[in-house]
């Protein structure tokens, strides 16, 4: 998977990605980001800045920084590098192309909440980021950093979920509350930050809110699309611009999926009045579903993993997304409405949301489609496998 900016950033405006093709050394980062500035107050930064989560929650920064500067206690910080949708590369991309950025971002989130302590984890191997921590000094970082792998499972990216991980138990959500910011990893107050968001933050305590200004978002873009793979675009892009400035679509479409699995559909026409935002991106996937698919078939195929992705803790998991899943490989569009219904919201986690989220999209922007399989049992034409599940 390679990480690129496009046309739309490639003038100058490439912020995370800014070193692609360099050697990510310390001291080649140096060169091209500078030196990390002390003194700033991060939590301002971020608050001011407007900065949110990049890791599927898009929850404000600033807060949760507070919320673990609220409680008594050790702190510690958390990275989430877990990245279990099939679809998103953006985050061990990253960490491949510029692993001293995120632990910039790590030290400085460190630092804000008073904690000497950092604990990646980590869903696949990150020979570059292994690399990056020989080189950091531990007096300049004044924290400790510590690599532990985690499964790459699609629910392991929640942060409770990560946390039971990191405590070698199952990767599965808690109820909440508590949140890791009242009782985390260890029981100490925790702060859980996506990798990618951590990088922005490093960008942001080296050139200010004003200068970060909405920013930048990386995504990762596959399906019927002229260069699939990790792109760095501006945030307030149109979905179709966005297309166009990585190089445009390859065929004729069914629709988009904007923000992965747990996202929503757009069709085709609808794709110049769609912006693009750290509110909508979700984990940050962009999948453009060629026409040439059976559009029922890709999505009841996303509809039954994350059926089996999920943490089987509660009603709905267990029993409700099973039968949602069954719904609608027989396009049972009663069915599924009705099943969507009784599942979100009731979850133990958001889990069930997303997935009847995914569900109810599908049947709005492919309606047609799964008519025809409903009526037929078959639209003539092939499951081309372009959503991965692997």
């Amino acid at each position: 998977m390679t990480a690129t900016a496009p046309a739309a950033t490639r003038n100058g405006s490439a912020r995370l990605l800014a070193a692609v093709g360099r050697p990510p050394t310390r001291a080649e980062h140096l060169r091209t980001f500078g030196a990390l500035p002390g003194g700033n107050d991060v939590l301002e930064l971020a608050a001011a800045s407007k900065l949110r989560g990049r890791g599927g929650a898009a929850f404000p920064t600033a807060a949760k920084l507070a919320a673990v500067l609220e409680r008594d206690g050790s702190p510690v910080v958390v990275v989430n590098a877990a990245e279990g949708e099939p679809a998103s590369k953006k985050d061990r991309s990253l960490l491949r192309v510029a692993p001293h950025l995120v632990l910039d971002g790590a030290a400085l989130a460190a630092r804000a909440v008073g904690s000497r302590e950092v604990v990646f984890g980590i869903g696949r191997p990150a020979p570059e980021l292994d690399a990056a921590l020989r080189e950091r000094v531990r007096r300049e970082d004044r924290v400790t950093f510590e690599l532990r792998r985690v499964p790459s499972s699609f629910v392991a990216g929640e942060e409770t979920a990560l946390v039971q991980a990191l405590h070698g138990r199952p990767a599965k959500p808690t109820l909440k509350p508590p949140y890791p910011s009242e009782r985390g990893l260890g029981g100490r107050p925790t702060l859980v930050q996506n990798v990618e968001t951590l990088a922005h933050l490093a960008l942001i305590a080296r050139h200010g809110p004003a200068w970060y200004a909405g920013g930048t978002a990386l995504v990762t873009l596959g399906g019927a699309v002229a260069r699939p793979g990790v792109h760095e675009v501006p945030l307030g892009i149109t979905l179709a611009d966005l297309l166009a400035s990585c190089g445009g679509v390859t065929a004729d479409l069914a629709g988009v999926l904007v923000g992965g699995y747990f996202g929503r559909w757009i069709a085709p026409d609808a794709t110049a009045s769609v912006v693009v935002s750290s509110t909508n991106m979700g984990a940050g996937a962009i999948l453009a579903l060629p026409a040439s698919t059976c559009a029922a078939a890709e999505c009841a195929r996303v509809v039954s993993y994350l059926a089996a992705e999920g943490a089987r803790q509660c009603g709905p998991c267990r029993h409700g997304l099973p039968a949602l899943a069954g719904a609608f490989a027989r396009a049972e569009r009663g069915e599924v409405e009705r099943l969507a219904g009784l599942v979100a919201r009731r979850g133990a986690c958001r889990h069930p949301d997303g997935a009847a989220g995914f569900a109810r999209s599908a049947l709005d922007v492919f309606a047609e489609e799964l008519a025809r399989h409903a009526a037929r049992g078959s639209c003539g034409r092939r499951d081309e496998h372009v959503l991965p599940t692997l």
